[in-house]
């Protein structure tokens, strides 16, 4: 019974919206967020293993692109597809009183406001990808049109590779 994993909000919205998903548990590093630690972590596949990024655009305020982990977001990308002129990367220190996550558990799902959310297009060549499931040391295992759907995302390009 005590490796029993405790739901976290982004899983109950999950199944309140009956979509299929698996909680995957990783060794936290707190020297080392990064997505590319989480996929070695897990023994995943980094194109795999997404990141969610919140920005500020000049006209539409917070918006959400979720990109695979080793990818720099473009930001006169993202700018573009979520109609802004410009956009910034969220500071840190708004990150938690904005969505209710701390960094390196930022899940797209269940964050104190619905965003306007972008995925990159790649996240299509996948069975399944994994995202934060909203607290360090657990991702959410899912199908890439399960989090489309879910969060109603843009599928775009976010960098160019």
């Amino acid at each position: 019974m005590s490796n029993k994993i405790n739901k976290t909000n982004a899983a109950r919205l999950l199944d309140r919206a009956k979509i299929k998903y698996e909680l995957i548990p990783y060794e936290v590093d707190e020297n080392d967020l990064s997505a590319v630690h989480v996929a070695a972590t897990l023994g995943e596949n980094i194109e795999q293993v997404f990141k969610t990024i919140v920005l500020h655009g000049d006209k539409s305020g917070h918006f959400v692109c979720v990109i695979p982990g080793e990818h720099e977001i473009d930001l006169k990308l993202a700018a573009k597809v979520s109609g802004n002129k410009k956009c910034d990367l969220l500071p840190l220190k708004e990150l938690l009183p904005t969505t209710g996550y701390i960094r390196g558990g930022c899940s797209p799902f269940g964050m104190k406001k619905a965003f306007p959310t972008y995925i990159h297009e790649s996240c299509r060549q996948f069975s399944y990808i994994f995202v934060s499931a909203g607290v360090r040391g657990l991702q959410i295992k899912i199908a890439p049109d399960d989090l489309i759907r879910e969060l109603r995302a843009e599928v775009c390009v976010l960098f160019v590779s």
